[in-house]
Order: C-alpha cells, then sequence, then structure tokens
C-alpha cells in the first residue's frame, strides 16, 4: 500500500481531502500544526476527524507563528466579519498567515522523506475568495519542483507529487463530495474567531464561504454556531 502525508487542519476541505486519499487507497499519515493560531479548537477537530476517518498515524506539531505575527490569526489584527462577496475577492485578506503553506508543506516533505511515502495531498482552494497565494496550482507546481531539489531521496530519483485534489472546486462542490465519502462534517471546524466552547461565529469569511457552501450544496449545515449567532441571509 502507497502512503501519503495529508496535512489535516480540522476544516472541511482538509476533511474531504483526507477521505479522498483514504478513498484512493494510500496509507495515511495526517499532520497538523498547532501554531499559535487564535482558533486552536480545530487541532481538536482534526483529531477528531483523523480518527473518524482511519489514518495510520496523526501528527500534531507544535510551532509558534505568534513569534512573527502578521496575520489577524497570529496577531491583535481583528477578524473580518459580515463580508460580501466582492470585498473577500479584493485583495488579500488580513487572515493570511505569512508563508503558512510553505512551512507546512516542508513539514510533510520532511516527514514523506522519513516514511518513504512519495505523495503529499493538502487540501487547498483557488476558487472560495479567500485570496491567498500560497493556495495557488502556481504554488503547488513550484513546490513539486522544491521537493525534487532539495531532498536526499529526489536527488536519488524519488519523484514527489504534491496534490491538490480541491484546488479547482467550489465549496459546494467539496461538501458534495466529501457528503459521498461520509466525511462527518459536524466534525469539523472552519471558524477563524470561535468562541470558547467551539461555537463557530458563523461571521467570519470562512464561516460565510461554509455556510453558502451547504447551502449550494443543498446539504444541511450541522455547524455548532455560538449561542449568540443569528444567521442573516447570505447573498
Amino acid at each position: 500500500m502507497k502512503r501519503a502525508v495529508v496535512l489535516l487542519s480540522g476544516g472541511l476541505d482538509s476533511a474531504t481531502t483526507l477521505a479522498i486519499v483514504k478513498d484512493e487507497g494510500y496509507e495515511v499519515f495526517a499532520l497538523s500544526f498547532r501554531y499559535g493560531q487564535r482558533h486552536e479548537i480545530e487541532i481538536a477537530a482534526a483529531q477528531h476527524v483523523a480518527k473518524s476517518l482511519g489514518v495510520s498515524k496523526h501528527c500534531v506539531l507544535e510551532i509558534d507563528l505568534r513569534a512573527f505575527g502578521g496575520s489577524a490569526l497570529t496577531d491583535t489584527i481583528d477578524i473580518p466579519k459580515n463580508r460580501g462577496e466582492n470585498e473577500m475577492a479584493s485583495g488579500i485578506p488580513v487572515t493570511y498567515v505569512p508563508a503558512r503553506n510553505t512551512i507546512f508543506l516542508s513539514y510533510a516533505l520532511a516527514w514523506a522523506e522519513v516514511i518513504g511515502a512519495h505523495d503529499i495531498f493538502i487540501g487547498v482552494n483557488a476558487l472560495d475568495y479567500s485570496g491567498y497565494p500560497d493556495c495557488r496550482p502556481e504554488f503547488i507546481a513550484q513546490f513539486e519542483k522544491l521537493a525534487q531539489l532539495a531532498t536526499k531521496a529526489g536527488v536519488e530519483g524519488t519523484r514527489y507529487q504534491i496534490h491538490a485534489p480541491l484546488i479547482e472546486m467550489t465549496k459546494a462542490q467539496i461538501i458534495r463530495k466529501g457528503a459521498k465519502l461520509d466525511v462527518q462534517f459536524s466534525l469539523t471546524m472552519s471558524c477563524y474567531d470561535p468562541t470558547p466552547d467551539g461555537g463557530a461565529c458563523g461571521e467570519c469569511d470562512s464561516c460565510l464561504l461554509r455556510r453558502t457552501g451547504f447551502r449550494e450544496a443543498g446539504i444541511g449545515d450541522p455547524t455548532h454556531y455560538a449561542p449568540s449567532f443569528r444567521a442573516k441571509p447570505l447573498s
């Protein structure tokens, strides 16, 4: 059985990616990060998802990107709320964490080299208005080239592949795909600004995209929202 390293944040995109990898017959090694994110509750979600989908090993690494800050997720910067699609689509939002996916993929590559895996999966998506530069196909292609040059295994002939199976899918398509693969979306956490008890705010960009995705997919939203959240009509 081929091995694969899967980056698992605990959100619905990474959970669906993990389910796809399992469905394709890989032995899965899931990798999550506690990196100083304000929504650290996603780590518990990742652990629940990994257990529900049956990975061979789930590793949670601790790094502290708060030392650099520069993002609403790792610094004292307000999380944007209730933005419209046009606003979300204009520019790179303050929730972008500098070089995060480059850092995460570097750790995944190191683990892949150690366990003899040639495939790394990441649940990035270029069509959900996030505007993140490290979620684009160009970035994935360039990191794959780096993997061949920067590792002993690559220099000796291993062909590493960085897979982003969701990159051209809408959020609704991702949700439908996950539903077909029996992903328990109730275990996932997407919110950037959850309450201490784990309730999603329902108003940050990530929550809005998730809510719209479930609506457009025609699937009930199982998200646990904060008691203070009162849903407004989505545009």
